[in-house]
C-alpha cells in the first residue's frame, strides 16, 4: 500500500486547509484511514481516523468541531478539511493505514504517507 498525502502550506489563523491522501496498492476493502501530526519537538499525535467505508469517524478532542475527514472511495483518497485553524495546530501531517478498525494509536498503522507540512501564522 502506498500513501501521497499533499494540501499542506501556510495559512493565517482562522483560516481553512484540505489535506488529501490517495491510495494505491489495496488489495481489499477493508482499511482504515487516519490522519496523525507531529510538530518539532514532539511526538507524533492521532488527529483523527475513518473507515473505508465512511461509516465510522474518531476525532482528537483537541480538532472536534473543526476538523473533518471524509472518503472518496472512487478517487481512493481521503481528505481532512481543516477549519478556524489555529497555531498550535502547526505540524507535519500524516496519512497512514491500517487493515481493520481505525484505531488512535500510532503503532498499529503499517503503511503510512510522507506528510505535508501545515503552517499557521498568527
Amino acid at each position: 500500500v502506498q500513501l501521497q498525502a499533499s494540501g499542506g502550506g501556510l495559512v493565517q489563523a482562522g483560516g481553512s486547509l484540505r489535506l488529501s491522501c490517495t491510495v494505491s496498492g489495496l488489495t481489499h476493502s477493508n482499511y482504515a484511514m487516519a490522519w496523525f501530526r507531529q510538530a518539532p519537538g514532539k511526538e507524533r499525535e492521532f488527529v483523527a481516523a475513518i473507515s473505508w467505508s465512511g461509516g465510522y469517524t474518531n476525532y482528537a478532542d483537541s480538532v472536534k468541531g473543526r476538523f473533518t475527514c471524509s472518503r472518496d472511495t472512487a478517487k481512493n483518497t481521503v481528505y481532512l478539511q481543516m477549519n478556524s485553524l489555529k497555531p498550535e495546530d502547526t505540524a507535519v501531517y500524516y496519512c497512514a493505514a491500517r487493515i481493520g478498525l481505525g484505531s488512535t494509536y500510532k503503532s498499529t498503522y503499517n503503511s503510512w504517507g510522507q506528510g505535508t507540512q501545515v503552517t499557521v501564522s498568527s
